[in-house]
């Protein structure tokens, strides 16, 4: 089945080699302009992925990202400048599950969606592959093959990497989690992020539970060693 992404830049030249790129790569790719055109493209249409510039003008990537979240979980790559860690924070604490910096090598981009589109494959799979039943801890219900996350009865929407995270944290509660294998539970083997890149999802799950429960105090931080979630 072809992989339908959308890509939201206001620089004709990205949209232009990049789209020919992915198409050359068997994707189908949807081009916008600025972030309000792609907002009302995505709300009419969805993708499977989406690849966002942050710095354009009308609606910028941070406001589209924050508006798409609302309603939607679509996996997200940002594009942000060079050096320019600020944006990378920021995005990926507003629910970003990736970011590549300017200017990028179109093979490192199709990786990275390629690798973020076999997480999605990875997030819908059962831990025992015979089993359909979803994960329960307590409270907790985490149904891999809809994706689907809910806290005491209510919906906690999460993205790809936090699904992934979270349920590498809660499959073996009370055991400890360094950050390099959340990293490699989140992201596998081929991509590398930083500590800080870990810390910025967990801190959006705790936020997501938090909404449905503000006494939720699941998931421990130990400091210089990793996370838990407690039995």
């Amino acid at each position: 089945m072809t992989n339908t992404i959308a890509l939201v830049d206001d620089d004709q030249n990205i949209l232009t080699s990049v789209s020919m790129a992915l198409e050359s790569e068997g994707f189908q790719v949807r081009t916008y302009k600025d972030g309000e055109e792609a907002l009302r493209g995505l709300n009419q249409r969805p993708v499977d992925l989406a690849v966002l510039d942050i710095k354009m003008p009308r609606l910028d990537g941070m406001e589209l990202l924050q508006r798409l979240r609302k309603t939607s979980t679509l996996p997200v790559i940002f594009l942000t400048s060079k050096d320019d860690e600020v944006d990378e924070v920021l995005g990926l604490r507003m629910g970003a599950d990736d970011y590549i910096r300017k200017p990028f090598s179109q093979r490192l981009l199709i990786e990275r969606i390629r690798a973020l589109l076999r997480r999605q494959d990875l997030a819908q799979d059962e831990f025992n592959p015979q089993s359909e039943a979803p994960l329960v801890r307590g409270e907790l219900v985490l149904d891999g093959a809809r994706h689907i996350c809910s806290w005491a009865g209510k919906p906690v929407p999460l993205t790809v990497t936090e699904f992934l995270i979270l349920r590498a944290l809660a499959v073996r509660p009370g055991h400890v989690k360094s950050r390099d294998q959340l990293m490699d539970a989140a992201y596998g083997d081929n991509i590398y992020v930083d500590d800080r890149t870990i810390d910025s999802h967990i801190k959006r799950i705790r936020k997501k539970f938090k909404s449905a429960d503000d006494q939720f105090s699941k998931i421990e931080t130990l400091y210089g060693v990793g996370y838990r979630y407690r039995e």
